[in-house]
C-alpha cells in the first residue's frame, strides 16, 4: 500500500452553530494527484484550510505521515511541506513579483536581504512556468492570468511536499493551463502529493489519480478517476441528472431599433474601433482568447475606462457614461470578472453588498438607513438566487465562490436594469451553480432585458448566446449566428483565420 502524505479521520467542522463538515474521511497518497470535487459549499475550500493550517477541526483527526499533527496556523503547515494556492489572489499590489514570491521566506546573506538571488531564483520559476513576467514588475500592473501565475510560482519556491490547488485555471490561457499540468505530473513523479481543487471537469478527468466528491459537507465517494466520466461526476456532485444544464433558446428574439448601439469604440492599447448592437430579449455572447479586448471594451461602455473615440447609443440616444454611476442611471449594469477584487467587499457583510448599488432606496426620509427594508431585500436576493450561508451576519469572505457570485448578481438585480452585461459570470463555480445562472441568464431575455455574456469557455457561449461576436487583439473580427454559432466557427474567427484580420 502506497504510503499516505496526509489523511483526515472523521474531521468535524462548524462555523457558529452552522456544520459545514460530517465525518469527512480522506486520504491522500505520497506521489498522487487527488482531485477533490464538489458543488460550491459542499465543504472543500474548509475541508483543504484545515489540511493548511487555516483552520482547526471541531473534531476527528488529522495525520501526517501517518503521525497526527495540529497546524495552529499556516506557517506550522508550511513549515511541514504543506502549501495551499488559494482561489482567490494573496498577493501585495504594491510589491514587485519577486517580492510577493518571497514575502515572508526572504532570501537572507549575512544578515541582509539576498535580492540578486531572490529575483534569479523567482526568473527560473517563472521561466519554469513558461511565462514572460518581469519579476521587478508591480503585482497591481499584471493580468488577472498573471497574478494567478505569480501565486503558484509563491508555491512552487517553497518546495513542498503537499501542494493544494484551488482552482489554478480559472483564469489562465489554454497554453499556461498545458503548461501548469505538465508541471503538477512533473512534480507528482517526484514523490509531491498534489490536492486539486477544479469545477472543470475535464481537468479532473485529464489530470488527476484519484477522485473525492464532497456533497453537502458528506464524502460521497472516492475513486480512480479511469472509472469515471464527466457525467458521473457531475452527478455524484449534485445528486441529480443534469442532462439540461442549458436552458432552451426559444425564438430568436425580434429585431427592432437596438437597444444599445456601440459605434467604432477605441481604447488604446486595449480595443480597436469595435462596434456592435444590442437587441432587447437577446443574449449577445462576446468570444475571443483572453486579451481579446472583450473586458475593455464592456469597460469603455459603462464608463469604468475612457475611450479615446467612439460613440454609445442607448435607445437612439447618446449615452455620456463618464462614470459607471451614469451607467448604473440609465439602467445599464455590468458584473465584473474580478468578484473578489471588483464585484464584492468582501470583508462585510452580505446586507450593505446586495444594497449598495441602490442605496438612495434604502434611506428613511431623514437620511438614515432603513434597516429593516435592507435585511428585507436582503431575505429575498437569498431566497431568489437560492444563496448558501452559514447566517445573514456572515462576511461575503465566509462563503463560497458560487455563493458569491449570487450576492454579486442579486445586488445588480436592485437596480431593476435593461441592459446586464456579465463578465465570465460563472469563473470558479461548479456545475449545479452554473445551471442556475444559465436559467437565471435565459430568464432575464425572456423578460425582454438585454444581455452581454463574455466568456472563456466556449461550451457556455454557444449553449446560451442568440448572436456571437468574436474578438482578437481588440478588433471585432466578425459576427456569427443561427449555424454559425458552434465553437469551431468562433475559433476560426478568434485565431484570426478568418474575419477582419485574417490574412
Amino acid at each position: 500500500m502506497a504510503e499516505l502524505a496526509m489523511q483526515t479521520i472523521k474531521i468535524c467542522k462548524s462555523y457558529g452553530t452552522v456544520p459545514v463538515l460530517f465525518d469527512v474521511d480522506f486520504e491522500l497518497k505520497k506521489g498522487e494527484i487527488h482531485a477533490l470535487i464538489g458543488e460550491n459549499g459542499a465543504g472543500k475550500s474548509t475541508l483543504v484550510k484545515i489540511l493548511a493550517g487555516y483552520h482547526q477541526q471541531a473534531s476527528g483527526e488529522l495525520l501526517r505521515r501517518g503521525k497526527p499533527v495540529t497546524y495552529p496556523n499556516t506557517g506550522a503547515a508550511e513549515a511541514d511541506g504543506v502549501v495551499m494556492i488559494h482561489q482567490e489572489f494573496n498577493l501585495a499590489n504594491d510589491l514587485t513579483v519577486e517580492e510577493n514570491i518571497f514575502l515572508g521566506k526572504e532570501i537572507m546573506r549575512r544578515g541582509f536581504l539576498d535580492k540578486a538571488a531572490m529575483r534569479q531564483r523567482s526568473a527560473e520559476i517563472l521561466q519554469n512556468l513558461g511565462t514572460t513576467i518581469n519579476p521587478r514588475a508591480r503585482v497591481k500592473d499584471l493580468s488577472v492570468s498573471d497574478k494567478q501565475m505569480v501565486e503558484i510560482a509563491k508555491a512552487l519556491a517553497l518546495n513542498s511536499e503537499v501542494l493544494i490547488m484551488d482552482e489554478p485555471t480559472a483564469v489562465l490561457t489554454a497554453g499556461e493551463i498545458d503548461v501548469l499540468f505538465k508541471i503538477i505530473r512533473a512534480l507528482r513523479d517526484h514523490g509531491v502529493s498534489i490536492v486539486y481543487i477544479s469545477h472543470k471537469l475535464h481537468e479532473v478527468k485529464a489530470l488527476a489519480d484519484r477522485v473525492t466528491v464532497l456533497r453537502d459537507g458528506h464524502r460521497i465517494c472516492t475513486e480512480r478517476a479511469s472509472e469515471l466520466n464527466e457525467d458521473d461526476m457531475a452527478r455524484l456532485m449534485v445528486g441529480r441528472e443534469l442532462s439540461t444544464l442549458f436552458p432552451p433558446k426559444g425564438q430568436a428574439p425580434h429585431r427592432s431599433a437596438p437597444v444599445l448601439e456601440v459605434q467604432k469604440i477605441s481604447c488604446p492599447r486595449y480595443v480597436q474601433n469595435a462596434s456592435f448592437q444590442l437587441y432587447a430579449g437577446e443574449v449577445l455572447g462576446f468570444a475571443g482568447l483572453i486579451g481579446a479586448g472583450r473586458t475593455e471594451l464592456m469597460e469603455c461602455v459603462v464608463g469604468l475606462r475612457r475611450r479615446s473615440s467612439g460613440t454609445v447609443l442607448y435607445r437612439g440616444k447618446p449615452l455620456s457614461a463618464r462614470s459607471y454611476g451614469d451607467a448604473i442611471r440609465n439602467r445599464i449594469v455590468y458584473l465584473s470578472e474580478d468578484r473578489k477584487g471588483k464585484g464584492l467587499f468582501t470583508s462585510m457583510p452580505l446586507a450593505p453588498n446586495v444594497t449598495i448599488l441602490s442605496l438612495h432606496e434604502h434611506l428613511t426620509r431623514f437620511g438614515f438607513l432603513d434597516g429593516r427594508k435592507e435585511e428585507a431585500t436582503l431575505d429575498q436576493t437569498i431566497e431568489e438566487f437560492d444563496v448558501r450561508i452559514p447566517s445573514k451576519r456572515a462576511l461575503v469572505s465566509m462563503l463560497s465562490g458560487g455563493n458569491q457570485q449570487k450576492i454579486a448578481l442579486g445586488k445588480l438585480m436592485q437596480v431593476e436594469p435593461d441592459i446586464v452585461i456579465l463578465d465570465e459570470p460563472t469563473r470558479g463555480i461548479d456545475v449545479g451553480t452554473k445551471q442556475q445562472v444559465y436559467y437565471f441568464i435565459r430568464e432575464l431575455a425572456e423578460r425582454g432585458k438585454s444581455c452581454i455574456l463574455i466568456s472563456s469557455e466556449l461550451p457556455e457561449i454557444v449553449g446560451l448566446s442568440d448572436r456571437v461576436i468574436v474578438m482578437r487583439s481588440g478588433v471585432v473580427m466578425g459576427e456569427l449566428t443561427g449555424e454559425e454559432v458552434n465553437e469551431e466557427e468562433i475559433m476560426l474567427y478568434a485565431t484570426g483565420v478568418k474575419g477582419g484580420m485574417a490574412g
